[in-house]
């Protein structure tokens, strides 16, 4: 029942996730959906502590709202200025 519940109030934007940005890499991940903000409150610990893990820095996390369209998202036009990419190229 309650994946059901969980299930339903993803599709209309309402389950909470957890959003996780960090700024090496500078990505944002998003990890859900839970059927309350305690439930994905409780479950950010052992998220942030396997991104520590894989060496992640500047971590900020917030609990909320929303449907996200990727689940990882990255930002790979930090890499483009560290990797001396030309302005005009991309």
């Amino acid at each position: 029942m309650n994946e059901f519940l969980t299930s339903l109030l993803d599709a209309i934007a309402l389950a909470w996730w957890v959003e996780i940005k960090t700024e090496n890499p500078r990505c944002t991940y998003f990890f859900g959906p839970f059927l309350d903000k305690a439930s994905a409150a409780s479950s950010q610990g052992g998220y942030v502590e396997d991104l520590e893990h894989e060496g992640a820095q500047n971590i900020a996390v917030r609990v909320m709202r929303c449907k996200p369209k990727n689940l990882t998202v990255y930002d790979d036009k930090s890499d483009r200025v560290k990797l001396g990419v030309l302005s005009n190229q991309f």
